[in-house]
């Protein structure tokens, strides 16, 4: 089969590897969809993972063989798969903080080499553990690129149950990337009343779109946010911060934007390179909350897999290009380096231009 191997320093070569080969309990995926994420962008760019590696985890395709013993799935079957999965019985599961129990951090499903998601591939082996509680069955009629949206939908529903926004509560969502914007629609079902930030125009008209009320260059404009802010607020300040970028200063700016006892939640601070300096009384005096989230929550997958199959969240209208496995370094630099005209890239590995 056709592989997008990271061989190292940032490059990534289209290599024929073999097909994995399963064990009982396992299953053989057929990749038609597999989007571009931001962890694995790190991992590519910044060398995190030793090469060589088959990265790719939003992924979504059709059971083209299965294992010894199993017979939740059928070839056939329309499916995405989730690849990590908790073991629910360590003290981390007991306090359903999932992403920290040491069974969720191995990755259950691979292409070869180390197991590392293989999305980028035609073809992936989930383990048994995976097909055990980690698959979702697609429903006819609807896409793989949709689909392949719900592992990412299940990590912004984890935050928002996290920190429980109430209706009409004024909540800011700072960068409006694929993920921001997820949390926009999220934010808007509940009622609550947004404004949002992003450097570009067009992902700044999605987010009104979408329901903010308000949404802002965070450069140009971060006076005009604080203002709308304060108009909405009585003067208080933002109720919730979600912190979906990550720049420098971009926390100082959520504590400007928040009330006392406001909570702040970081999202895309993932890299133990990156440093954050704030006000201590900001966060003692004041009351602030200043939380984070990770990954996605196992108690959450049905849901999130419903919201994306029923269409509830239009997440289609973020994909803008869609590449085959051999313009894959396009659509790595795209998702790298975004202009006005790129949003969410997925990769389709059955076609080949």
């Amino acid at each position: 089969m056709k592989a997008a191997v990271y061989t190292g320093e940032g490059q990534i070569a289209v290599q024929d590897v073999p097909t994995p080969e399963l064990g009982a309990g396992e299953i053989l995926i057929r990749v038609e969809a597999c989007g571009i994420c931001h962890t694995d962008l790190k991992k590519i760019e910044y060398d995190l993972l030793p090469a060589p590696r088959i990265y790719g985890h939003e992924t979504a395709g059709v059971v083209a063989a299965v294992g010894e013993g199993v017979s939740k799935y059928k070839i056939g079957d329309r499916v995405i798969v989730f690849h990590h999965i908790p073991c629910r019985n360590c003290f981390y599961c007991s306090r359903k903080l999932y992403a920290q129990c040491a069974t969720y951090k191995k990755v259950g499903v691979t292409a070869g080499f180390a197991p590392a998601g293989g999305g980028f591939a035609q073809y992936v082996r989930v383990m048994d553990w995976i097909v055990k509680d980690g698959v979702e069955i697609i429903p006819d009629g609807v896409p793989f690129d949709r689909a392949a949206f719900v592992e990412p939908v299940n990590t912004c529903l984890k935050a928002v149950v996290q920190i429980d926004p109430k209706p009409q509560d004024v909540v800011c969502v700072l960068g409006q990337g694929p993920i921001g914007l997820i949390f926009t629609m999220m934010l808007q079902r509940i009622g609550c009343r947004i404004l949002a930030t992003d450097t570009f125009q067009t992902r700044r008209e999605l987010a009104s779109k979408f329901g903010a009320l308000g949404v802002y260059h965070p450069v140009t404009e971060g006076a005009k946010l604080e203002e709308m802010v304060a108009n909405l607020t009585e003067g208080r300040g933002a109720d919730m911060v979600i912190v979906a970028a990550s720049a420098p200063g971009i926390v100082d700016q959520a504590i400007r934007c928040t009330r006392p006892g406001a909570t702040i939640l970081l999202f895309a601070q993932t890299s133990d390179t990156e440093r954050i300096e704030v006000s201590g009384a900001s966060i003692c005096k004041d009351e602030r909350m200043l939380t984070g989230a990770y990954s996605a929550s196992v108690d959450l997958q049905a849901e999130s897999a419903r919201l994306v199959f029923s269409g509830d969240l239009p997440v289609e209208e973020l994909i803008t290009h869609r590449v085959t496995l051999d313009e894959i370094r396009k659509g790595i630099d795209l998702a790298l380096h975004p202009g006005e005209e790129s949003l969410k890239i997925v990769v389709q590995p059955q076609r080949w231009s």
